[in-house]
């Protein structure tokens, strides 16, 4: 159990042996101060070039597949709408939202590549250390974005997504770095720099890649070898960053002495029916379990069906709008900066007294923000939509995890959620793939109301527990 806790980012505090020389505590006006350990500084810094990276791809990927519809030379974009062709005809939908429904599987395949690598690099980290296994990792996104660059068909690009999705297990590893140099008092402070990375990249890199995309454009050739050589550049600079800062903060001493032990919780988390049962959650209260695989089973519905919904939108800003990848850009720019406002300002001062409270407002304030979206004609409705959906948003992960935080003994905090971790991550890759189904079959109105109303599920099932 303890290697699964290490890795998951969560100990008792009387167990936290692997504290390195550097944090120690100083002596302010009132109680002792623990420094913030300075790899704590180094993960935020290789996190933001990630996700910088990351995020620059997000307003390019429905203009990138329209290109790959007329340009793709491997013939794979050709074979897949021809297997999809008599369905296509049956529901009557158009060729051009066979880009959707292709990049509904591409989103799939990348989480449910997340879903399976994360905790496996854990379990490997437990074995060989924090360090290799992140560098090993860094390279492999680099990998990915160098072959997005010179990706001249559809299926150099879906390896290049392929290589992407199962590196992306340095985001699991980094929260065990925090884990590794910090204690109780000091991670809060630690995961709210990986917060703060994750809001700089979602507002930053997709006004980077729509930026060089209007330049690349007006070149010939294919346009996205400039932002895609950004992200090949980010991802290198977090390479050097993890070879030649961090320190290997997991010593040999703590490790475990058999791969066969570091690996065994990671299976655990990739066995659907046990996830969703917390299986690995023993010596508790029956009402305890019940009351986690409640919440489970809300955060897990929730999640599927916002991510099918959330990843469709830039296809709908694209299709039905007409927005460039620039208009995109900032539509991600306004959402961003609002979710960045409120979990900064509002979100992390709740008092837990109020968590459920605005756990229920923010999946009630889903509903209609995706109605909104559904029924937009104009970018004024789009818009409104889309504000709501960013303040429900900011509460609904953040104040579900901390419900299902309170369950299970104080040793068993970091399994509980591990296993909610894995759930979201199914969640996520399952939802793009049946959110881009339903977009090609039944058109987006349908499709994002719909999605709206059975979003009431968790809101209603949440207001009705006993938690």
């Amino acid at each position: 159990m303890t290697t699964f806790r290490k890795r998951t980012g969560y100990q008792n505090d009387n167990h936290n042996n692997n504290v390195l020389p550097n944090q120690h505590k100083v002596k302010e006006n009132g109680p002792p101060k623990e420094r913030t350990n300075k790899m704590i500084y180094v993960v935020f810094i290789s996190l933001l070039f990630d996700l910088l990276a990351f995020t620059i791809i997000l307003p390019l990927l429905p203009s990138l597949l329209e290109y790959f519809r007329q340009n793709d030379t491997s013939g794979l974009y050709s074979i897949l709408t021809e297997q999809v062709r008599w369905f296509q005809q049956l529901v009557g939908a158009p060729e051009r939202y066979s880009s959707v429904l292709f990049g509904g599987l591409l989103g799939s395949m990348f989480s449910f590549l997340q879903f399976v690598a994360s905790p496996i690099v854990g379990g490997l980290s437990d074995y060989y250390g924090r360090k290799p296994v992140m560098i090993i990792c860094a390279c492999g996104i680099a990998l990915s974005y160098f072959l997005w660059a010179i990706s001249r068909n559809f299926a150099l690009f879906v390896l290049a997504r392929f290589v992407g999705g199962i590196s992306k297990g340095n985001i699991s590893l980094s929260m065990s770095v925090i884990t590794d140099v910090s204690s109780v008092r000091t991670r809060g402070r630690g995961m709210a720099l990986v917060g703060v990375a994750f809001s700089l990249g979602f507002i930053i890199g997709p006004m980077i890649g729509a930026f060089f995309a209007i330049f690349a454009k007006q070149s010939s050739g294919p346009w996205f070898v400039l932002p895609s050589l950004l992200a090949f550049a980010l991802a290198l600079a977090d390479l050097l960053v993890l070879i030649f800062m961090l320190k290997e903060t997991l010593p040999k001493q703590n490790r475990v002495k058999e791969i066969s032990s570091a690996m065994s919780y990671a299976l655990q988390l990739l066995n659907v029916s046990s996830i969703f049962k917390f299986s690995a959650i023993k010596n508790v209260a029956t009402n305890q379990i019940q009351a986690l695989q409640k919440i489970g089973l809300i955060y897990f519905v929730y999640l599927f069906l916002y991510s099918g919904l959330e990843f469709t939108v830039t296809f709908l800003m694209f299709h039905k709008f007409g927005y460039d990848s620039m208009g995109q850009a900032k539509m991600f720019l306004t959402t961003g900066v609002i979710m960045t406002i409120l979990q900064g300002s509002v979100v992390r001062r709740l008092p837990e007294t109020s968590t459920k409270i605005y756990a229920i407002f923010s999946l009630y304030l889903i509903v209609p923000a995706f109605v909104l979206v559904g029924l937009a004609e104009s970018s004024v409705l789009l818009y409104s939509g889309m504000i709501l959906f960013s303040i429900s948003t900011a509460f609904a992960v953040t104040c579900l995890t901390t419900l299902v935080s309170k369950y299970g003994n104080d040793d068993q905090k970091g399994s509980v959620l591990g296993i909610f971790r894995s759930l979201g991550a199914l969640a996520r890759a399952l939802g793009p793939v049946v959110g881009s189904v339903s977009f090609w079959c039944i058109g987006s109105r349908l499709t994002y109301v719909l999605g709206g109303i059975f979003l009431l599920y968790p809101a209603i099932a949440l207001q009705r527990s006993v938690l």
